[in-house]
């Protein structure tokens, strides 16, 4: 028997059978073979072939024995692949760290190097079971982007001396000041070698064609240091090369030298690096993971405090064993990702490619030329400085602090630049905070006064001051501007409104967020008061409605805004029909936002008088909107006293312009950037939603949808036309054909809903009588009638409770019936048998807000059988 099951986890709890506890415990399960997908194994040599002379370039930015970045790269896979909290996030020796050990090198030498590194990955320990690591991530992104940045700057520069055949100094001013003697002296076999590998590196992902596709499949970073490599072999050019001494004489971590306080802060800095590259790294790998959905059930998302720990006892490993400081790389990480990676065990893998590799291919490392490896990593560095990071500081208003920081990176050193950083962002967010532009200004005869920006303390003595200059008795619009408003501004503006009304002036609060209208020229406006200090959200204050002013024309419709309506009613029908309450004057009511006597946070079942019904949404929520309720339906009250104030008829052309007027003002500017983007790119719907066209049903409500996911096509009674009965309805065929074939939609929706006025006239219908539209379109909904009429059929049901009357039990039975009637169309049929489409039923109850989904039965037809399950469980 088919059975809609609502779409509570809950509901399909309390409908198991509980299972008796077993006598005894379980045999134990047989023994688990070690088994690694071949999606991992193609993933490990594509990330292998990366990270091999990544690494190996690393190590020579940074002054260490080239054997430290194999040692990295290896103790990165093996052990923070393996303890990490992010599975497919590749660590190893990364660009980020290459400043930062160059300069500890430079200081204490290596083995004291190799101990900080040790070091840095036991305080990574403590912050992992500190549980800090979502706070590492409350750093400024433009301090981060301004690190990485200066980083990339200061190896671009080192980089371009070995480029050039010389020897680099050891800081940027020193590199740039000792360049044009570097000029004068250039290797030509090493500028050859150099503009080789950055040729190869630029072109090879940009071959077109089949081939390019082919050629892509191998890393570029590979071409380009093999092509060097072989023609400098081919060549017999004199350059200086790789050299990896035997791992014999190996140096490893000894015990740290120098005075305390620099040992401490290269500790520091290191931690602060190491952590905050591998964090982001982790979220970055976990976006790219987002866009597969198989992928993402089967990874799930990233333990950023384990992540911290496995992190750090890679750190720990890798500076006992020799090697460089560890780090998530995102260029390894994407590629893992990209090459199909589904598991640790690709990231594990490539350790193991690259320990094998650094075992028994030194004789073929040893021919790598130096150059070549020097312009690999200095195309590094140039990516670094990424463009699309400096447009997105610039749209935020961050600029600054992102090239402070760059600056005091390159000039000053890691540490010093990311805390020049934050000092700069720190003074930049207070900055915001206290500066407030408060300007006055008339128009018409109604005075203006904007706020722009935060409304705090610092702000009260200017806003006082713009505020006094307003004349008594006039009609005052106060627009706020802003997110936040302390107590004091709350209290000094509703002393000041307070005190204007009382010598027969008016008031009105509204802003960007409120959607409260200016008052129109010649109007009286309604008292409101300004935002919540606690929630930053503006309501209607409590008070009588002002009189009209004097020089109001005679016979002129007096009002207070045309439309009252707050965004905090999103699904209420807020449209302000004058005609649901009409007083004794004969001039309608206007409809009332917040009651007197009532907290803002309780919840009310019906409007008050005066109001509009909740049947039809309004328009959506303004982000930061703070949650209001509906008048008190116990006392019937509204705004002030309850009052009504005459108002104008609106016309139904009005409402219209006001909600177009609305949407262009509040939900454009946030909605402009995606539908500019599916404008251009086109719709790309995953599902086709065939629903009634009642105007309760809001599909991207009910769904939590939003623009291009859904393909919805709606109709009188949600009804399906069978094949080859569509004359005159096409229209729903056509629909499902270019769903289907053209934009390839994974899954079909046919929902219904309770109180259908089509399923009520297909009860009430009588034979006979004149053909109207609708009753030929109703035609279509005959089967479902027959349908729920044949005794030998089972009906459909909702779990947990009977149908509440005939015509929900019709609206039931109609979703399924539609549902045939899609099974019967070509193209859905075609797309099923493919397992390239599912169908869904759903029924939605309009007054218990309450889905249900129609599951797959148990016992033969594709909805027939007794038993079922929750397909949300």
């Amino acid at each position: 028997m088919s059975a809609c099951v609502p779409t509570r986890v809950t509901d399909s709890h309390q409908n198991r059978t509980k299972r008796a506890p077993q006598p005894h415990s379980p045999p134990p399960p047989p023994p688990h073979r070690f088994r690694i997908a071949g999606a991992d194994v193609s993933a490990a040599i594509a990330v292998f072939l990366i990270a091999l002379p990544l690494s190996l370039g690393i190590a020579l930015a940074t002054g260490a024995p080239l054997q430290a970045g194999l040692v990295a790269a290896a103790v990165g896979g093996l052990v923070a692949g393996r303890l990490g909290g992010c599975p497919l996030q590749v660590s190893g020796p990364a660009a980020g760290l290459t400043v930062v050990t160059a300069d500890l090198i430079h200081r204490y030498g290596w083995r004291t190097t190799c101990a900080v590194t040790v070091l840095a990955g036991l305080a990574q320990l403590a912050l992992g079971c500190l549980r800090v690591a979502r706070t590492a991530l409350a750093v400024s992104p433009a301090i981060v982007h301004g690190m990485l940045a200066g980083i990339g700057v200061t190896i671009a520069v080192a980089q371009l001396h070995i480029v050039l055949g010389g020897t680099p100094q050891s800081s940027v001013l020193a590199n740039l000041r000792a360049l044009p003697a570097q000029l004068a002296d250039v290797h030509p076999a090493d500028v050859a070698m150099s503009v080789l590998t950055l040729a190869l590196l630029l072109l090879w992902p940009r071959v077109p064609g089949r081939l390019g596709d082919l050629m892509r499949k191998i890393p570029a970073a590979l071409v380009a240091v093999a092509g060097a490599t072989l023609t400098a072999s081919l060549t017999g050019l004199s350059l200086a090369k790789v050299d990896l001494p035997s791992w014999s004489s190996h140096a490893l971590a000894g015990l740290p030298e120098g005075p305390a306080l620099g040992i401490a802060a290269a500790v520091l800095t290191t931690t602060l690096v190491c952590s905050v590259q591998s964090l982001l790294g982790a979220v970055a790998v976990d976006k790219l993971v987002a866009g597969q959905p198989g992928l993402s059930a089967r990874v799930g998302r990233s333990d950023l405090n384990r992540e911290l720990l496995g992190q750090g006892a890679a750190n720990i490993v890798s500076g006992a064993l020799g090697g460089l400081p560890v780090a998530g790389v995102a260029v390894r990480s994407s590629a893992n990702v990209r090459a199909g990676a589904v598991s640790r065990n690709s990231t594990m893998l490539h350790g193991v490619l690259v320990l094998v590799a650094a075992l028994l291919m030194v004789p073929v490392l040893e021919l790598i030329p130096l150059a070549s490896l020097a312009a690999l990593v200095m195309a590094v560095g140039i990516q670094m400085v990424s463009l699309h990071h400096i447009r997105t500081v610039t749209r935020h208003r961050e600029v600054l602090v992102y090239a402070v920081t760059t600056l005091g990176v390159v000039l000053l050193g890691v540490l010093e630049g990311v805390l020049l950083g934050v000092t700069v962002a720190v003074g930049v967010a207070l900055n915001r905070l206290a500066h407030t532009r408060i300007t006055h200004d008339e128009k018409e005869g109604v005075h203006h006064v904007h706020v722009r920006g935060q409304l705090t303390f610092l702000a009260v003595p200017r806003l006082s001051r713009v505020l006094h200059l307003v004349p008594q008795g006039t009609h005052v619009v106060v627009e706020l501007d802003g997110s936040f408003m302390d107590h004091a501004a709350y209290e000094s503006l509703q002393d000041w409104q307070n005190s204007h009304t009382a010598r027969g002036g008016t008031a009105e609060l509204t802003g960007r967020r409120t959607g409260v209208r200016d008052t129109e020229p010649g109007r009286t406006g309604s008292e409101s008061t300004p935002a919540d200090p606690a929630t930053g959200a503006t309501g209607a204050m409590s008070g009588t409605t002002a009189e009209a002013p004097a020089d109001t024309p005679t016979g002129a419709p007096t009002t207070s805004t045309a439309c009252r309506c707050h965004p905090w009613t999103p699904w209420r029908n807020h449209q302000c029909d004058p005609r649901r309450t009409t007083p004794a004057d004969g001039h309608p009511a206007e409809p009332t936002d917040q009651p007197t006597d009532q907290p803002r946070d309780k919840p009310t079942d019906r409007p008050a008088p005066g109001t509009a019904e909740p049947s039809t949404p309004g328009t959506p929520p303004h982000p930061g909107t703070g949650s209001h309720p509906d008048p008190d339906p116990g006392t019937g009250t509204g705004t002030g006293t309850g009052t009504p104030t005459a108002t104008a008829t609106p016309t139904a052309g009005s409402q219209l312009a006001r909600g177009i007027s609305a949407f262009q003002r509040d939900t454009a500017p946030l909605v402009r950037g995606e539908l500019a983007r599916l404008a251009k790119e086109g719709q790309r719907p995953s599902q086709l939603f065939l629903t009634c066209a009642d105007s309760r049903l809001v599909t991207s409500m009910i769904t939590s949808s939003g623009p291009g996911d859904l393909f919805v096509v709606r109709n009188v009674g949600n009804l399906v036309p069978p094949p080859g009965e569509e004359s005159g309805d096409d229209s729903v065929a056509a629909a499902i054909e270019y769903a289907v074939d053209v934009l390839r939609v994974r899954s079909i929706t046919v929902c219904g809903h309770s109180g259908c006025g089509a399923m009520q006239a297909l009860l009430n219908s009588e034979p006979g009588g004149a053909r109207t539209p609708l009753k030929r379109w109703l035609r279509h909904g005959v089967p479902s009638l027959e349908r729920m009429a044949d005794d030998d059929r089972p009906w459909a049901r909702l779990a947990g409770r009977a149908p509440a009357d005939a015509v929900e039990q019709l609206c039931l039975t109609n979703v399924v019936q539609q549902l045939e009637h899609l099974r019967g169309h070509e193209s859905v049929d075609r797309a099923l048998r493919e397992g390239a489409l599912e169908l869904h039923g759903m029924y939605f109850h309009v007054g218990e807000a309450q889905a249900y989904l129609l599951t797959e039965a148990d016992g033969g037809g594709l909805f027939d059988g007794v038993g079922v399950a929750d397909m949300s469980a």
